[in-house]
């Protein structure tokens, strides 16, 4: 059984077409808690970037951000986030995705920041790499 298959209740909220709302989608993966799940997938994380209240929050390397970047994302690498958590503070209570190059960072820096009291963090799996194969090709692979 997938152990996240449970984590996402079910919702009422659809949206014109019949299918959830990404408010809806997004409210089933940040309830806020600990308990809320770690990781989300690239579609998952599409759904829902737009969003306002969201961060999207690069961390990988000046150097990396060069080569390819998700459009609107907040670019404050690894090694800096324990140094730049006042530059958090509004998402404390707020959904931030993080995202680096595979995943394997940004798992680490949602864990870290989940630590820190930012409830909502979470890690894009698969990284700008499965972004840039699932969703956006314009988006250079390295």
């Amino acid at each position: 059984m997938n152990p996240r298959a449970f984590l996402r209740p079910h919702s009422d909220e659809k949206g014109a077409a019949g299918e959830e709302s990404p408010a809806a989608f997004f409210a089933s993966y940040f309830p806020g808690s600990m308990d809320a799940t770690l990781e989300i997938t690239v579609p998952e994380a599409a759904a829902v970037r737009c969003e306002e209240h969201v961060l999207l929050l690069d961390c990988r390397q000046p150097q990396e951000y060069g080569i390819a970047r998700i459009e609107g994302a907040r670019l404050i690498p690894m090694a800096d986030i324990p140094l730049r958590l006042a530059e958090l503070e509004p998402w404390r209570d707020r959904p931030i995705i993080v995202h680096c190059h595979h995943g394997v960072r940004s798992l680490r820096v949602a864990r870290f920041l989940r630590e820190k009291g930012f409830s909502q963090a979470c890690s894009m799996r698969g990284g700008i790499e499965a972004w840039s194969v699932e969703i956006d090709p314009n988006v250079s692979r390295y």
